[in-house]
């Protein structure tokens, strides 16, 4: 991390399962293969598909692993929409409370009653870049974008951990609106 400055990612639809309901929709036993690492350390797209149904729509979702404590499908507004789950906007891992969907697999399908959320704009900080720039973890600040359709990203969560990359995650509808595309988009990190 250079000065002040972060790289933007932006990040798709996708989903985390637990143990149990992999086994549920691939079958016994069933490991997720890396089809790419991502940039927090540990964890990794893979190239299986599940569909999402809500009582409006459904939707093809990658799934990201390793496998976690609980389910949570991460979506957008516009996913939101087209589904019909109204999922609020919440940290990741925060679930409690947030609306459930049906999951169908290529061997098995079921439904979670909670796990649906649309993940709050957020920077994973190395505790080294943390301290340089003096955020605490949970820390709201803002991230600054210029171009065409320059703006301030307010209410973005600090997450600190030595588990963590520096690198901010927005969704395709927050990356959209700035306009960001092309490799390592960045934003200067105003506290």
């Amino acid at each position: 991390m250079e000065d002040n400055t972060v790289v933007i990612e932006g990040s798709a639809k996708h989903c985390h399962l637990t143990r149990e309901t992999l086994d549920k929709l691939f079958g016994d036993g069933f490991e997720l293969e890396i089809k790419k690492m991502l940039s927090q350390p540990g964890q990794f797209a893979t190239p299986h598909k599940i569909t999402v149904q809500g009582p409006r729509g459904s939707t093809q979702m990658t799934i990201l692993g390793p496998c976690r404590k609980a389910d949570q499908i991460e979506i957008s507004l516009t996913d939101q929409r087209a589904l019909g789950i109204e999922a609020p906007v919440r940290e990741s891992g925060d679930i409690a409370g947030t609306p459930g969907c049906r999951l169908v697999g290529p061997n098995g399908e079921g439904d979670i009653s909670q796990g649906g959320i649309i993940a709050k704009r957020h920077v994973h900080f190395s505790p080294g870049d943390a301290e340089k720039l003096g955020v605490k973890d949970k820390q709201i600040i803002k991230v600054k974008v210029t171009g065409v359709r320059a703006l301030v990203f307010d209410e973005v969560v600090a997450r600190v951990s030595p588990d963590f990359e520096t690198y901010m995650h927005l969704d395709y509808d927050e990356c959209n609106a700035a306009g960001l595309s092309g490799e390592n988009p960045a934003g200067e990190i105003i506290v």
